[in-house]
């Protein structure tokens, strides 16, 4: 077992209002939020968390939501250089905010930029108005459209726009008509992604009707074709880039690199090599617990056992579009890859996967039916 990079997620989990497709921990902001006392509980997150840093620089730090963006470039700029003089950066190290691209958050874009931020990703998810209220979402297309111009013209290593599909009553040609709006926008990074109904949501509660699995498909492969005519190359399932320009943060997520994660309900992985290790953490859900000065802010803490460690890491590399080395495999988890390669048979068996002498490769087939290769594992 080896110590793979280290990432920093920042969790700030308060919104104008929960849109009804959101199972992420957000809270809508019913007084004024409590920014400065926030950001001080966010360092001693960090400082109580320093002994799993393992003297490794951070790579990359998301701050997500929530949504960021309601607080102040000021606040950001506190927390940056809290982070900083605990925790060295490397000189690239990319620095993500979400924000959303209502007119409020735009014009503190380069104030984020002065922060330290050198990455916006922007929550637009769809440029039909009607979608949009369908969404709960507040802003409108002209609004996302300027936001990402603005992006556009600041020195920022670069930008994301989020897009959903598979809206309630989308067509096929309203799907595509979105994506050729984000396009011509030219963001160096697209996250397209299908809208999936979770539980305890409010859409859970009341199902609105979406398209059918066979319009869905279409609307994947027609996307996905044009997507990779503009220029764009897919390395993860829901996520299209510019050369250049994929998510750091993400890809350590899913090469099952070490995260730590503070704020309310973030969550952290970390190797442990000498005791050849695991450890997962989850900090306090609720603002009101996680801004009490008398509990501590770790609210469980636990071991990933030997045998469910070939399984959360496939679950976390199969998200990329490359071949899984099987050298990367032992040295995330620490075990041979003759373990993988045993937990694997069955889908090898189905053509859903291909061993090979240094590396696995998902086939077209595997691609399209990733939830199965996972299932075969259990």
């Amino acid at each position: 077992m080896q110590l793979p990079p280290l990432s920093l997620y920042i969790h700030i989990p308060w919104c104008i209002q929960k849109c009804p497709y959101c199972d992420f921990n957000s809270h809508a902001v019913k007084q004024e939020m409590p920014e400065s006392e926030y950001i001080s509980r966010l360092l001693d997150d960090l400082r109580a968390d320093l002994g799993w840093v393992q003297q490794r620089p951070l790579t990359s730090i998301f701050i997500g939501g929530g949504t960021p963006s309601l607080f102040s470039a000021a606040g950001i700029a506190r927390l940056l250089n809290g982070v900083r003089s605990l925790v060295p950066l490397t000189p690239d190290c990319e620095v993500t905010l979400e924000a959303n691209p209502g007119t409020f958050e735009k014009e503190r874009f380069s104030g984020y930029l002065e922060a330290g931020v050198n990455r916006l990703s922007i929550g637009v998810q769809t440029l039909h108005q009607e979608q949009l209220k369908a969404l709960g979402r507040i802003h409108d297309p002209q609004q996302a459209e300027e936001a990402a111009r603005h992006a556009a013209s600041l020195p920022l290593r670069s930008f994301n726009l989020d897009l959903m599909h598979g809206l309630p009553g989308q067509s096929r040609e309203a799907a595509m008509a979105d994506l050729d709006g984000i396009i011509a926008l030219q963001p160096p990074h697209i996250s397209w992604y299908q809208l999936t109904i979770e539980p305890n949501t409010a859409f859970a509660s009341r199902p609105p009707r979406l398209p059918e699995d066979e319009e869905l498909w279409d609307i994947q492969e027609q996307g996905h074709a044009r997507l990779l005519a503009a220029g764009y190359e897919q390395y993860e399932v829901s996520a299209y880039a510019r050369p250049g320009h994929q998510s750091r943060h993400n890809r350590n997520y899913w090469t099952f690199g070490d995260y730590l994660g503070i704020g309310c309900g973030a969550h952290s992985k970390i190797t442990l090599p000498q005791q050849n290790q695991i450890v997962r953490c989850e900090k306090i859900k609720h603002p009101q617990g996680y801004l009490d000065l008398t509990r501590p802010l770790r609210y469980k803490e636990w071991q990933v056992s030997a045998d469910e460690r070939p399984f959360e890491f496939f679950m976390n590399y199969l998200r990329l579009m490359e071949p899984v080395p099987r050298q990367l495999f032992a040295e995330r988890t620490g075990l041979p890859d003759n373990i993988a390669e045993q937990a694997l048979a069955p889908a090898v068996r189905r053509k859903l996967l291909e061993s090979r002498q240094d590396h696995w490769l998902t086939t077209a087939l595997g691609r399209r039916y990733l939830n199965s290769i996972l299932d075969e594992m259990v």
